[in-house]
């Protein structure tokens, strides 16, 4: 099973399939307007600016489970995401993802990257899921730790998958 196998709904309410990226290097996000981390989406956005021509795509997907951290409505978060940061890479509908309601897509990518010692939930917002062109998930990064360390990695993908 791969990313490809599962859908969600976009930011817009159009239920997408996440084949759109085949063959893309995903850095897929779970996202919050009002968190200490929030900050973060400047930097996603700018490794999204920075490779994307080469294949990154990030997938952002707001999720409120975090202490209420994302509290808004599609079109608030849409807006928020627009003038506070010009977010250009693709957001998602509100999901869980942790617990019985939790988005599928996000099940499998705790089950195919655990944790620390093998846990499955998600601590915090803003925990990163790297993903090969191939749709198989590489590396899961701890919802602290600033996106620009990722880039070495993203760009190994990209040049090994490419």
């Amino acid at each position: 099973m791969t990313i490809y196998d599962f859908s969600a709904r976009t930011i817009a309410g159009d239920v997408q399939s996440l084949a759109m990226v085949r063959g893309r290097v995903c850095l897929i996000v779970n996202v919050a307007s009002a968190c200490g981390y929030t900050p973060q989406y400047a930097a996603l956005e700018a490794l999204y600016r920075k490779h994307r021509d080469a294949g990154l795509v990030v997938l952002g997907f707001p999720c409120n489970q975090f202490g209420g951290q994302e509290p808004g409505d599609a079109a608030a978060i849409a807006q928020f995401c627009r003038t506070s940061y010009d977010i250009t890479f693709p957001l998602f509908a509100k999901v869980d993802v942790n617990g019985a309601n939790a988005h599928p897509l996000f099940d499998h990518l705790t089950s195919a990257k655990p944790g620390l010692l093998g846990t499955r939930n998600i601590k915090w917002n803003f925990t990163k899921f790297l993903v090969g062109r191939d749709g198989v998930v590489r590396e899961r990064y701890r919802h602290s730790l600033p996106p620009a360390n990722l880039e070495s990695d993203i760009v190994r993908l990209l040049q090994q998958d490419g």
